[in-house]
């Protein structure tokens, strides 16, 4: 593209003269259009809705296609210093996603008395069909201009929370999940609760004292009437009773509501709640991070704060069943450190190297595992390929484990605050699997880790009866 714009003034403007350009459509122009402009018309932006009209995919809007000509105008001919007066169009056909317009504006007319300009303007498809054609009326330029032409900045569509979304569609096949709400006395815990409820992703019960769960239902608006509620004195007695409905087969899911994340887990490591297995238990998030092509799975990142090495090999066999529930058949799996050698003097890089090696050797089964990698190693290929690393992990990893909980709680939190992501996450090792919730979460996070417990809950159940 020419750096330089430069216009044509009234009097170098002859009739009969044209000028054009070509511009190909695609659907991220669609987007960027219905953004800037707000028109959401599912003709253009629901590919479910546009199956089923007549032109059976989605469609480009008329006026994208009519702005390329003021494209034109305003910067070929006559070019800077052009004035809008008026514009007539006519659609006849429409333009898809991958079709190729060019439009021309050819110079009609002229008005000395007021630099006026009348141009005849069309648009052609690449197979030669009119999709536009009409006129438009300008006041050209007196005046010599040229511009250097004014770049840009770079825009980036985001589709915040599209893979949490799209999770949970996943999910709603399963059928609904019995899962216990552990004192849910907070808006936020209701409404998250009855989201997920009305997705048909659980059914739940409400176990906490029953003025407060009430209290709070109506503060937020929530019908509860449906749902079966436990009442509780208090907080821990809620705990409690939510692990008795997991041992009496009332509920296969626990999901935190407003008490403390020790006092809810103190219940789940009871030896008398008969919850625990042979496997320490750990925490992962899923996290959507609009500019990384798929889910990235971290842990862990809220329970065990300096985890051994034998520890760390329970938290990455935890974390592929989740890997594994969520369809990702051999997760690739990122041992995160500092740098991508391996140092006695940092600790890190021994651990990632050994769960390597046991993962050779049948230890941890299930996923593709590589470490020591630095962050931008297992996520970024360009930062692979330069530091000159191969390997079926480095730049496409699923899951990024973490040295240690404030490494991987800094990493998530960062990723959510900075990087735009949305997070879901569960509780895993445990026989039922549990959503710790966060006060701060919305309720697509809330939903998301429903979604997650109940595909988790689906695929134990299945490898159990196998």
């Amino acid at each position: 593209m020419n750096d330089v714009i430069e216009n044509r003034t009234f009097d170098e403007i002859e009739v009969g003269e044209s000028a054009s350009l070509a511009r190909q459509l695609t659907e991220r122009d669609i987007q960027l259009f219905a953004v800037m402009s707000g028109d959401v018309n599912p003709a253009h932006v629901d590919h479910e809705y546009a199956r089923d009209d007549q032109f059976h995919q989605i469609i480009g809007h008329g006026m994208w296609t009519g702005s390329l000509i003021s494209t034109v105008l305003g910067t070929q001919l006559p070019g800077p210093g052009t004035i809008y007066e008026d514009q007539s169009l006519h659609f006849t056909a429409p333009v898809r996603p991958g079709d190729t317009v060019t439009v021309k504006v050819t110079v009609k007319e002229k008005d000395s008395a007021r630099a006026g300009v009348v141009f005849d303007c069309t648009c052609t498809r690449q197979d030669g069909t009119v999709v536009v054609s009409g006129t438009a009326e300008v006041i050209a330029p007196r005046e010599k201009i040229r511009r250097n032409r004014v770049h840009l900045p770079d825009v980036t569509l985001e589709d915040r929370g599209a893979k949490l979304r799209r999770l949970i569609n996943d999910a709603k096949a399963y059928g609904p999940l019995a899962m216990a709400v552990v004192h849910p006395v907070d808006s936020a815990s209701l409404l998250g609760a009855s989201a997920a409820a009305e997705a048909g992703l659980i059914d739940p019960v409400l176990v906490g004292p029953e003025a407060k769960i009430r209290e709070a239902a109506e503060a937020a608006g929530v019908d509860i009437g449906a749902y079966r509620l436990e009442s509780t004195a208090h907080s821990h007695a809620a705990a409690q009773r939510s692990v008795e409905l997991v041992k009496e087969g009332a509920a296969r899911a626990l999901m935190k509501g407003k008490l403390h994340t020790d006092e809810l887990m103190g219940a789940v490591v009871d030896k008398r709640a008969e919850l625990r297995t042979e496997r320490r238990i750990s925490h992962a998030f899923v996290m959507d991070v609009p500019s990384y092509a798929q889910p990235v799975l971290i842990t862990d990142a809220a329970i065990n704060i300096a985890p051994d090495l034998e520890v760390k090999a329970d938290i990455i066999r935890n974390v592929i069943d989740l890997a594994r529930a969520l369809d990702i058949d051999d997760p690739k799996v990122a041992i995160l450190s500092a740098v991508e050698t391996v140092s006695a003097r940092m600790g890190s890089t021994l651990d990632a190297a050994a769960l390597c090696k046991m993962a050779d050797r049948g230890q941890i089964a299930n996923g593709t595992l590589d470490g020591p990698l630095a962050f931008d190693n297992a996520v970024s290929v360009e930062a692979a390929r330069v530091k000159g690393i191969t390997s079926p992990v480095a730049g496409k990893a699923d899951v990024l484990v973490a040295p240690d909980l404030e490494a991987g709680n800094m990493l998530a939190k960062q990723l959510e605050y900075m990087g735009n992501a949305k997070a879901a996450g569960l509780v895993l090792g445990a026989r039922i699997p549990i959503a710790l919730t966060s006060r701060a979460d919305d309720d697509l996070s809330r939903m998301a880790s429903c979604a997650l417990a109940l595909m988790l809950d689906t695929k134990q159940r299945g490898a159990r009866a196998a």
